[in-house]
């Protein structure tokens, strides 16, 4: 998808250097935007849910280039829409730099996870055969405990469908929050509890054309 962008814009600067020639502004513009158009819709069907803000910044700089093309204000349209082409291939490129730091780490998670929920369970088992519980913990705790098990085995499944749906950022955001809410269920009955990994920070990409103000 990175390399169709790079064409797209390649091909908007051979076109817009042709037309600029040949014809007038308007044609150049409108080759532009149309190119511009295009770059954008291919990274929005990629990054939209990775990097929803950075796709919501590119729709509002398109609709701003269009807006200068319907005053007629067609070099700034050009310019603009030419530049728009880039900073989708830019927005595109981040996406896929979250997305595979975002795998990397649910794939980490995904093996946790369940672990420390087999051991919750094995740990509850043991405690509910036992003739006398710890002095710390009381009977209505440990069934808080395998009630709060069985809430985030529940939430577990969730989690996953929203990875498999694409989801990535809200399922890893999703898994950290199981992950602590175990830990505190492990510390309930008494076991060590894993520090809690921090939530995913959100990629740096340069804002977009910003939409002119309304007057």
């Amino acid at each position: 998808m990175t390399k169709k962008i790079f064409c797209l814009a390649m091909a908007l600067f051979v076109s817009v250097f042709f037309l600029m020639s040949c014809s007038g502004g308007k044609n150049a513009a409108d080759v532009a935007i149309k190119a511009a158009e295009e770059a954008v819709n291919a990274t929005k069907a990629e990054a939209v849910k990775i990097v929803p803000d950075d796709v919501k910044s590119l729709d509002d700089a398109l609709a701003s280039v269009k807006d200068k093309f319907t005053k007629g204000e067609y070099k700034a349209a050009m310019e603009e829409a030419t530049a728009l082409a880039g900073k989708a291939k830019e927005v595109l490129a981040a996406a896929q730099a979250k997305k595979e730091e975002l795998t990397k780490k649910w794939a980490e998670m995904s093996q946790n996870l369940p672990k420390m929920f087999e051991d919750i369970k094995a740990k509850v088992d043991e405690l509910a055969k036992a003739k006398k519980l710890p002095a710390n913990l009381t009977k209505e705790k440990l069934e808080e405990a395998k009630a709060g098990l069985a809430s985030v085995q529940d939430e577990w499944g969730k989690v996953q469908q929203s990875f498999t749906g694409g989801n990535f950022m809200d399922a890893v955001n999703g898994a950290n929050s199981l992950k602590e809410k175990a830990g505190k269920i492990m510390e309930t009955l008494g076991m060590s509890a894993p520090a809690a990994a921090p939530a995913p920070a959100a990629p740096a990409v340069t804002p977009a054309p910003a939409a002119p103000a309304a007057k």
